[in-house]
C-alpha cells in the first residue's frame, strides 16, 4: 500500500440547526428551515412540512447492530455529522485528507427547495447553504473540503448566476439530479439546462449527481425486500444517468463539461459501455433518422420523433473525457479497471451514512488497491479527485493527528 491519506468525493453533512436561522435575513427566519423539538422527537419545519433526520444518515461511531432507520436527534449524533471542527477531527482520525459534502435536509441536489412554494425564500435558502459550505468549511479549513454547491433547480438562469457567484468564491462542483424528469423538470435532452451546462463549462465546476437525487430510486415492485432494493437501485439508477448523458449531445456542445456519478459504484460501467457500443453498431442507421417509443413499438400508430443521434458518436471517448465514477467498496470494478480507465475512478467513504467505511477506509482500501502500481493507487485515492475538481488538498505533513 502506497497511500496513508485519501480524498473522499462523496460524504454528507447533517445541517446544523443554526444554519438558516443565522444566515437568512431576519424577516425570513420564522418561515425558513428551523428545528422544532416535540418531547423526545426532533424535526425540521419548513413551510407546511415536517422533515426528520433518519438514523441511517448519521451512524458514524456506531456499531452495525445499532443502525436504525428511525428518526434521530442531534443529541444522538456524533458531532462530526454537523459541526465543521468536529468533522475535521473525524477526517483526521480516518485519514480523509479532503471531503466533498452532499446536503441532507435539502436532499441530494436541493429538491426540498425546488418543491417549496415560496421561491424567493427558497433561493435565499440555497444561497445560505452554499455560503455556509464556502465559509465555515472550505475557507475555515483550507485544503480540507471540496466546495460543492446546490442550485435553484426551478430556474436555470438563476442557477447559472449562482454557479458564477460561487465559482468566484472557490466552488468546485454543483449537485444536480441524476434524472430531473422525475422531479417534474425538463430532461437533459432539451435545451432547458443550457445556461447551467454553459456556466459549468466556463467555470470548470463538475456536475455531481448522487444516486437518489431524482427522488425516485427504482424498484421491481412495491414489496421488493429492502435489502434487495438497496443492492439493486444504485447501479440501475446511475446506469440510466450515464447512458442519458452519453447520448444527450451535451458533451459535444460543451467540450469542458464533466460529470461525476456519486455513490453509484463502478463495477457495472464496463457492461453498459459495451452495450452502448453494440447498439450504436447495430442500430445507428435507423436510430439516426428517428426515435421510437419502445413500449409502443408493436402497437398501431407507433410513436416517432426526430432523432438527435450523431452517427460518429464515440462512446469510449465521451466517457473517458467527461465521466467519472466513484465507489465506496467495489472489488468487481477494480478488477475491470483496465476497461473503465484508471483516470476515471475516485474513492469515497460516505461519512456518516450506513454504507460508510470510515474510520477504516485506509486499511480496507489498501487491501483492494494494494496490487496496483503506486501511481494508479495515487490516482484513485487522491490524484484524480484533485485533477477533476481542480482542487489543491492540504499537505498531510501540516495535519496533527491525535
Amino acid at each position: 500500500m502506497s497511500f496513508t491519506w485519501f480524498i473522499s468525493v462523496d460524504d454528507h453533512l447533517i445541517e446544523p440547526s443554526r444554519l438558516w436561522q443565522e444566515r437568512l435575513p431576519a424577516r425570513w427566519r420564522d418561515t425558513g428551515p428551523r428545528i422544532v423539538r416535540d418531547g423526545d422527537s426532533e424535526f425540521w419545519v419548513y413551510e407546511d412540512r415536517q422533515i426528520v433526520t433518519t438514523g441511517l444518515n448519521a451512524v458514524a461511531g456506531k456499531r452495525r447492530e445499532e443502525f436504525s432507520p428511525e428518526p434521530i436527534t442531534y443529541d444522538e449524533m456524533r458531532p462530526g455529522c454537523y459541526d465543521p471542527a468536529a468533522r475535521v477531527a473525524d477526517m483526521n482520525q480516518g485519514r480523509v485528507l479532503a471531503s466533498m459534502l452532499f446536503p441532507s435536509f435539502p436532499r441530494y441536489c436541493g429538491q426540498v427547495f425546488h418543491e417549496a412554494r415560496d421561491k424567493e425564500l427558497a433561493l435565499l435558502c440555497v444561497r445560505a447553504w452554499n455560503d455556509f459550505i464556502l465559509e465555515e468549511f472550505a475557507q475555515a479549513h483550507p485544503g480540507r473540503f471540496i466546495p460543492m454547491m446546490i442550485i435553484p433547480l426551478w430556474d436555470p438562469v438563476a442557477a447559472a448566476a449562482e454557479i458564477e457567484r460561487t465559482a468566484a468564491r472557490g466552488a468546485k462542483s454543483i449537485a444536480f439530479s441524476e434524472n430531473p424528469a422525475k422531479l417534474g423538470l425538463p430532461s437533459i435532452h432539451t435545451g432547458h439546462w443550457d445556461p447551467v451546462w454553459r456556466a459549468c463549462d466556463e467555470t470548470g465546476l463538475v456536475v455531481s449527481m448522487h444516486v437518489g437525487s431524482s427522488s425516485n430510486l427504482l424498484r421491481t415492485s412495491d414489496d421488493m425486500p429492502t435489502l434487495a432494493f438497496m443492492a439493486y437501485s444504485a447501479a440501475v439508477n446511475q446506469a440510466g444517468t450515464l447512458l442519458d448523458w452519453l447520448f444527450s449531445g451535451n458533451f459535444a456542445r460543451f467540450a469542458n463539461l464533466k460529470i461525476a456519478l456519486s455513490e453509484g459504484s463502478i463495477g457495472w460501467i464496463p457492461y453498459f459501455l459495451e452495450r452502448a457500443e453494440q447498439v450504436v453498431d447495430k442500430q445507428k442507421y435507423w436510430a439516426s433518422r428517428f426515435d421510437i417509443d419502445m413500449n409502443a413499438a408493436h402497437d398501431r400508430g407507433e410513436v416517432k420523433s426526430a432523432a438527435r443521434f450523431d452517427l460518429d458518436t464515440d462512446i469510449r471517448r465521451l466517457f473517458r473525457d467527461h465521466v467519472y465514477g466513484t465507489f465506496i467498496e467495489d472489488h468487481a470494478g477494480l478488477r475491470l479497471l483496465d476497461v473503465i480507465g484508471e483516470d476515471n475512478v475516485m474513492l469515497e467513504c460516505d461519512y456518516p451514512h450506513s454504507d460508510s467505511t470510515w474510520p477504516d477506509t485506509i486499511e480496507m482500501a489498501g487491501k483492494w488497491l494494494g496490487h496496483l502500481p503506486e501511481d494508479v493507487q495515487h490516482k484513485i485515492t487522491m490524484g484524480n479527485a484533485a485533477r477533476v475538481y481542480d482542487f489543491t488538498p492540504a499537505d498531510p505533513a501540516t495535519i496533527e493527528v491525535s
